[in-house]
């Protein structure tokens, strides 16, 4: 009887202790508008917007929710699957938790991919859902990335990784690996940020790396969200093209925010996404790149406070 009593203990503290805790904060008035923050990656985390955004968008009456979705960043599970479906769940879970019937849903990067994907199965718990920096087709995306590092490298006869890239373009193009290596390419080459950022944003950078908290999640990568996603959902192949069309034809509000500089995406993407909307619903802002809620924090805030 000691023994059994003994192992029952000892079981639920090894559940407390391996439990996942889905990590969420809200920010302003539960009666104000609701915005849910899906954030990028996969593997990335909501620190970045929460810290630099967030408050700022409740001063102007919205009411703010942030996560990290399941697995990633501040939210621990040692089970968690990393599927769409998943983290679709936990979207509905989180709702429910913040007494939220219905919400705009916000959209960057990766988080894009999943605010669509919800929105299309879901479409009566989302007001409206905005694109920030998200991929509609992320091939389209490796594509560019590796023509655009190709002109670099040519340009500077940077003959060592110009090889790289021919092999890379020999490799399967649907893999993680072929994904993770145009990512990182476009990271060297500075993809990312804007070469003459704001002198708001300055600021804004300048702050983030005074934050302990931020710096300790803000650059936080993990690989198992994106292996994770890509074996369940084939991610780096998803075309979101239908999807969209399909929530317009509905008649759900599809805003996209994106920047001029973001390395990711070509003019002529850029282009193809402004077709797909409804006119005037897609901002494209210079000195600005893929954290358009940081490199055009005001005209992002402005702008959500007119359409929403």
């Amino acid at each position: 009887m000691k023994k059994t009593r003994y192992t029952l203990v000892l079981l639920l503290l090894t559940v407390s202790l391996y439990a996942q805790t889905l990590y969420t904060k809200a920010f302003g008035n539960p009666q104000d508008k609701p915005l849910l923050f899906l954030h990028g990656g996969p593997g990335y985390n909501s620190a970045s917007f929460e810290f630099t955004t967030a408050q700022r968008l409740a001063d102007q009456g919205f009411y703010v929710i942030v996560y990290d979705r399941r697995g990633e960043g501040r939210s621990t599970d040692p089970n968690a699957e990393y599927s769409l479906a998943e983290a679709g769940a936990d979207i509905q879970t989180i709702m429910e938790q913040y007494k939220v019937s219905k919400v705009h849903l916000l959209g960057h990067s990766f988080g894009g991919i999943l605010a669509v994907k919800f929105a299309r199965i879901h479409p009566e718990l989302v007001h409206s859902v905005v694109l920030i920096g998200a991929p509609v087709s992320l091939q389209e995306s490796f594509t560019q990335i590796i023509a655009r590092c190709k002109t670099i490298y040519e340009t500077k006869n940077d003959i060592s990784n110009l090889k790289y890239l021919g092999l890379l373009q020999e490799m399967d193009k649907t893999s993680m690996m072929y994904a993770s290596y145009c990512f990182m390419h476009a990271m060297r080459n500075g993809f990312y940020s804007p070469k003459q950022p704001t002198d708001e944003a300055k600021a804004l950078y300048a702050n983030m790396k005074t934050q302990p908290e931020l710096t300790k999640w803000g650059g936080q990568m993990t690989q198992e969200a994106p292996l994770g996603f890509a074996k369940n959902d084939q991610y780096t192949t998803l075309d979101l093209t239908e999807n969209i069309k399909q929530l317009v034809e509905k008649k759900m509000p599809v805003y996209g925010f994106y920047g001029q500089e973001d390395g990711l995406y070509s003019e002529a993407q850029i282009k193809k996404l402004e077709q797909l909307l409804p006119e005037k619903q897609l901002y494209y802002w210079t000195q600005c790149s893929h954290s358009v809620f940081i490199d055009q924090q005001s005209n992002f805030i402005a702008t959500l406070k007119a359409i929403l």
